[in-house]
């Protein structure tokens, strides 16, 4: 779970509230006919810009920026120098009883354990990690989507409430729930772009970036293995994706190329 986002989301909506309640009573922030215009006019929009399976997957990746957790790159590394050892002394034969936890590389190293060209695994493992970065892309997508078409129905309400408070300019009773209207709807429209969509829709481009580095990562030593190179080229090979004052993994055994 990631809790910066957990944080911030609870942090963000606790002081709105708190300033709201530090002004007075909370419910004069809630009004059923702003809810109506904002959230559901919102969400029909949205989901006229995608279909209906858009939709329902762009809500399961919006959960990776709440849940997901990215596995650590110097486990991996670690991880992926004990493998390319092994398949170096015994042959790959040997990883079959190695443990491997995550589903992408198990899968790779499956494919080169049962023969597979390893040209062969590293062009099925990069259609794999394309069709997760294009549902990432939907994803972000869609709440961008979000971001755009919240303040804009936020601001039809408040043309709703004017209208119908300038309809009813000789009733003073009509006027303050006009207003409401008129005022709450734009509220509503910017807490939603700008605290739920905007940082959903960033957070998950930084997830799909860590996520996709992975992959590539864990594509290019399962390749590395299936040629059969040796524990020094996959180090090297590693290294060329963390920053210089990072590429120190420890004592090197030696072994020969």
């Amino acid at each position: 779970m990631d809790l910066a986002t957990i944080i911030g989301l609870v942090g963000g909506f606790a002081i709105v509230v708190a300033a709201m309640i530090a002004g007075g009573s909370i419910i004069l922030f809630i009004n059923v006919p702003s809810i109506l215009i904002v959230i559901g006019g919102s969400t029909f929009v949205v989901m006229m810009k995608f279909n209906l399976s858009q939709t329902i997957g762009a809500i399961k990746v919006a959960m990776k920026a709440f849940l997901f957790k990215v596995e650590s790159v110097e486990a991996f590394i670690e991880q992926a120098l004990e493998m390319s050892k092994i398949a170096r002394k015994d042959g790959p034969l040997a990883l079959e009883s190695f443990e491997i936890n995550n589903p992408f590389l198990k899968r790779g190293v499956q494919m080169v354990v049962d023969g597979t060209d390893p040209d062969i695994v590293k062009t099925i493992m990069n259609k794999e990690k394309n069709q997760t970065v294009a549902r990432h892309d939907d994803g972000q997508q869609f709440f961008a989507a979000v971001e755009e078409v919240a303040p804009a129905m936020g601001m039809i309400g408040t043309l709703i409430g004017l209208v119908q408070m300038l309809a009813n300019m000789s009733d003073p009773k009509s006027i303050g729930p006009a207003m409401a209207v008129a005022l709450l709807t734009t509220l509503y429209g910017a807490v939603i772009a700008n605290m739920v969509a905007a940082p959903i829709k960033d957070k998950l481009s930084i997830r799909s970036a860590e996520e996709e580095t992975l992959k590539t990562m864990m594509t290019d030593v399962v390749y590395a293995i299936g040629k059969g190179q040796s524990k020094a080229v996959v180090e090297e090979l590693l290294s060329s994706y963390l920053p210089v004052a990072d590429r120190n993994f420890g004592d090197d055994d030696a072994e020969a190329a």
